[in-house]
């Protein structure tokens, strides 16, 4: 299904407005290396802290001590908060360092959902769609036991009574875990709908599944590292598999150290999946491109039901999976509006595209596997993808 043009360049227009009113994010704009972050935020490790301070003193760049999280020092930079990439540039150069080791620093990032993006890669908004047939006869047993953790923007409130069929007693409804979803009144904001959405996916695949969804980004679809982190400490049940349809570029294109700690700091034996990205680039994207975690690409199903890579998704050598990213399902009533442009109005279903909705395919996948061959969750995950053929380079193995 395709769409023209001037509606994806008004929905990356929307993004960027999104961007632009959390007061306290920035854009740096480099191109090829453009990432989110805090204003005025620094994050070292604490036997930095000292050092890092005294450099910047001696640049006449003045410090306080914020809170930490994950480990990590935050550091805040009140005169400069615009000029954080600059002054982890300044940091990370050895020259600076004369017979000392170079401190670790990195920007506090922001992260972004994968149903939309930025970075000159606008995206697609979602599009009104038909309702779901009802689930299979016979397939409430597939992932039954088996709870998938749903990091994003939260599940909406009215979810189960909804969506009986699809999302009904899947998950226990908490109020710091629903999804606003709305910018005022009925009209949808950015990324709103979004967990909701993923959370489909997830019981298309694999309707026995339980839920546990955690709130990393709002209804804008953006979240900070230290909103990451507690999001994936915050389970409030065992979980098995964890899907995340979110990400960051970073500095450098260096792991995201916050990021790459709560992801470690999952009980052994927890597979994470998260979605690649939506920007077209190799670049990786955090948390897919960390070790261990399943990094899914999307392909297009065409409407002859002709598969293809999908324009928009990145690849690379850190992925390792790809699955259908153009697809129908669960959604809420509410209004798609933007300017210029016809109002859609939705009826508790969508269309959309995104590698946020091949991640969650995947995470269900893993958890039918493991009812239907009796495995645990990394056996599940090792028996779709182990030993399979790459379905296109860069774009890891086809999870049908």
């Amino acid at each position: 299904m395709s769409e023209p043009s001037n509606r994806s360049e008004l929905y990356g227009r929307a993004f960027h407005r999104a961007i632009l009113e959390h007061k306290n994010f920035r854009i740096h704009t480099e191109r090829g290396r453009e990432f989110l972050f805090v204003a005025g935020e620094l994050l070292t490790i604490t036997e930095d802290v000292e050092r890092v301070r005294r450099k910047l003193a001696q640049n006449n760049i003045p410090t306080d001590r914020g809170r930490d999280f994950a480990g990590l020092a935050r550091l805040v930079l009140p005169r400069n908060p615009d000029d954080i990439p600059d002054v982890v540039r300044l940091l990370r150069d050895p020259a600076q360092w004369p017979g000392e080791r170079t401190p670790f620093v990195q920007p506090h990032h922001v992260l972004v959902g994968h149903g939309g993006n930025m970075h000159g890669h606008p995206g697609h908004p979602p599009h009104v769609a038909d309702p779901l047939p009802d689930p299979d006869d016979g397939s409430a047993g597939h992932g039954k036991g088996v709870v998938v953790g749903v990091v994003d923007t939260g599940i909406s409130n009215s979810a189960g009574n909804d969506h009986p069929l699809w999302l009904g007693g899947a998950f226990l409804p908490k109020p710091e875990e629903v999804d606003p979803a709305y910018a005022h009144d009925d009209v949808f904001a950015v990324e709103g709908g979004h967990g909701t959405f993923v959370a489909g996916v997830v019981r298309q695949a694999a309707p026995g599944v339980r839920l546990d969804p955690e709130k990393a980004l709002d209804q804008t679809g953006l979240g900070t590292e230290e909103d990451f982190v507690l999001a994936l400490s915050s389970f409030d049940e065992k979980v098995h598999v964890v899907t995340i349809s979110l990400g960051c570029f970073t500095q450098d294109d260096v792991a995201s150290e916050p990021v790459r700690r709560a992801v470690a700091d999952l009980p052994a034996g927890v597979v994470v999946v998260a979605s690649a990205g939506n920007q077209g680039t190799n670049r990786p994207c955090w948390p897919a491109a960390l070790p261990g975690v399943v990094a899914v690409a999307a392909v297009a199903e065409e409407l002859d039901q002709k598969l293809s890579p999908a324009c928009y998704s990145n690849h690379g050598h850190w992925v390792d999976a790809c699955a259908v990213g153009n697809r129908t399902s669960t959604y809420l009533k509410g209004q798609w509006v933007l300017e210029g442009e016809p109002i859609g109005v939705f009826d508790r279903f969508a269309y959309w595209l995104g590698t946020s909705f091949a991640a969650p395919h995947v995470a269900g996948r893993i958890a039918e596997t493991m009812t239907t061959h009796g495995l645990s969750a990394t056996a599940a995950r090792d028996h779709l993808l182990v030993g399979k053929p790459e379905y296109f380079p860069g774009y890891g193995v086809f999870v049908q």
